[in-house]
């Protein structure tokens, strides 16, 4: 099959990867693979970096056979794509600056007939004398002047998925690039055209193919999975127990063993991930969270 485009795995150098995330990017690598692309690893490092992790997820990928066919990036390392695309919507009159705190947004979310989670635009008509009083009291965020109420997205596995799309944030009042914009140039820039992720960012995927048609890139196909959860429900965390390819190191397991539970955990042979691929139907995944009680794993 020819190599056209690439997949994508991008974790936040925020801590160990625990099997959760390492079977997200199993799955990234099987799609990657089963369709012909490469396969690439980003570190999203804009926020939220404890120091040495990236070295040990890299590390925790290569050792269950997870290589970026192309040298690692660094989302830390593009300040220059992106305000660039933020020049682009500039330029289109589609950026504004807004002055509401968190406790303001959260203010007018809980008003009668506010959309819960939707900016409800209290910055987008300031008029420029209003602008520069509130600029002396403190550093605006930058937000896209959003032109649709929604926008929808064909996943792999959801089906039509429409999600809202408000005036989402673009940068920060801190001056950090926003997740929404960053992804969008880093996937275009970086030949992504297949992003499978946690399900848990499915209702961003619509924010972000409408930011990409605004800046006039290609939209992904997208495929979002479900994710690992502890047996009480909830996300799947270190505090769970033994979830870490560290941890499991310290009971004697080795990373194949790993490897094979996350592949079972898919339906797929666990002797090699070769074996998985050959045996790989997106069709066939469960559809339903992956439950890890670190007990019985």
């Amino acid at each position: 099959m020819a190599h056209q485009g690439a997949g994508r795995f991008a974790p936040s150098p925020s801590g160990r990867l625990h099997v959760g995330n390492l079977r997200t990017a199993v799955l990234a690598w099987l799609f990657a693979r089963s369709t012909g692309r490469h396969f690439l690893v980003r570190v999203e490092d804009l926020d939220r970096v404890r120091a040495g992790a990236e070295e040990h997820q890299l590390a925790e990928l290569a050792a269950l056979g997870l290589v970026s066919d192309a040298p690692v990036i660094r989302q830390s390392g593009q300040a220059g794509r992106y305000a660039a695309a933020l020049d682009l919507l500039a330029g289109q009159g589609l950026v504004y600056e807004c002055f509401c705190t968190r406790r303001d947004i959260a203010e007018a979310a809980s008003a009668p007939h506010a959309r819960p989670g939707f900016y409800p635009g209290t910055c987008r008509s300031l008029s420029e004398d209003q602008r520069s009083v509130l600029r002396a009291q403190r550093p605006p965020a930058l937000r896209l002047r959003s032109g649709v109420g929604s926008w929808t997205v064909e996943d792999l596995l959801a089906g039509h998925v429409t999600a809202p799309v408000d005036d989402f944030v673009l940068r920060r009042n801190d001056g950090v690039v926003a997740y929404n914009l960053a992804v969008v140039v880093d996937d275009a820039a970086q030949g992504i055209d297949q992003v499978v992720r946690g399900d848990d960012l499915l209702d961003s995927a619509p924010r972000q193919a409408y930011l990409a048609s605004l800046l006039g890139l290609p939209v992904p196909v997208y495929a979002h999975v479900p994710l690992a959860v502890s047996p009480a429900g909830r996300r799947l965390a270190k505090r769970d127990g033994a979830v870490t390819l560290e941890d499991l190191a310290g009971l004697g397991w080795t990373p194949a063993r790993v490897l094979a539970v996350i592949l079972a955990s898919l339906g797929l042979p666990g002797r090699s991930l070769e074996a998985a691929l050959a045996a790989f139907d997106p069709d066939r995944l469960p559809d339903e969270p992956w439950i890890v009680d670190p007990a019985t794993l």
